[in-house]
């Protein structure tokens, strides 16, 4: 296996899906976590695990132009092979997006393409969909819209509301993101001229919930 992957977490909030990563064992480290929120739980864990955490908040400057020209200097000083979002509650500008292109990814929380965006268990529930989950995509200019990585699908249960399917949707969310950063990791994720990603060694698993499975081993 190449050396380790280089990784900045970029976030808002509590930190879940950044605690799974750092649970997860693989083949890369976070070497900066940076949030565009003052005191929030990410910041926390990441200083729990001795990693650099720092704030660059979007409210200190006069346009998404200007904050985007202080976080991407931060970025770009940690080498980063790969750029995760974790909860990271910024739309970001074309030109930023294409400075990480094929090396940035995100964790959505809806089966996409359905419900991009914000508020996506609440308007799941509206539709009356009877399977909703998340996603882990290549991030590109197209909001939420970028080639998908893996998803995790849960059913809809009768009479459930927002806050306990949101719970079920982010233990998924636990779950995939660590599996699609080690892929990642270990250079077997590559985005075609279709802007569909190829997976190395998955060869498909026929009625599963969680797709590619969890379980698809590398071929090297």
């Amino acid at each position: 296996m190449s050396a380790s992957k280089r990784i900045v977490v970029l976030l808002s909030g509590r930190g879940s899906n950044l605690e799974a990563l750092l649970n997860a064992d693989l083949a890369g480290n976070v070497c900066e976590v940076i949030s565009n929120v003052p005191d929030v739980g990410g910041l926390a864990i990441a200083e729990a695990h001795g990693i650099p955490a720092t704030v660059v908040d979007h409210r200190d400057y006069p346009n998404r132009d200007g904050f985007e020209a202080a976080l991407a200097p931060r970025i770009d000083a940690c080498h980063p092979d790969l750029v995760l979002l974790a909860g990271f509650m910024r739309v970001l500008t074309p030109r930023f997006v294409m400075r990480y292109a094929g090396r940035m990814l995100n964790i959505h929380p809806s089966l996409l393409p359905s419900f991009p965006g914000l508020h996506t268990h609440r308007r799941a529930l509206e539709a009356g969909v009877r399977i909703h989950g998340c996603t882990v995509h290549f991030v590109t200019p197209s909001l939420d819209g970028g080639p998908i990585v893996i998803q995790a699908a849960v059913p809809v249960l009768a009479g459930e509301d927002e806050d306990s399917l949101a719970a079920r949707v982010l233990a998924q969310e636990h779950r995939i993101y660590p599996q699609a950063v080690q892929w990642y990791c270990e250079g077997l994720l590559r985005v075609g001229t279709n802007e569909t990603v190829q997976l190395d060694g998955h060869h498909g698993t026929a009625g599963a919930l969680v797709s590619p499975s969890l379980s698809c081993a590398s071929k090297r």
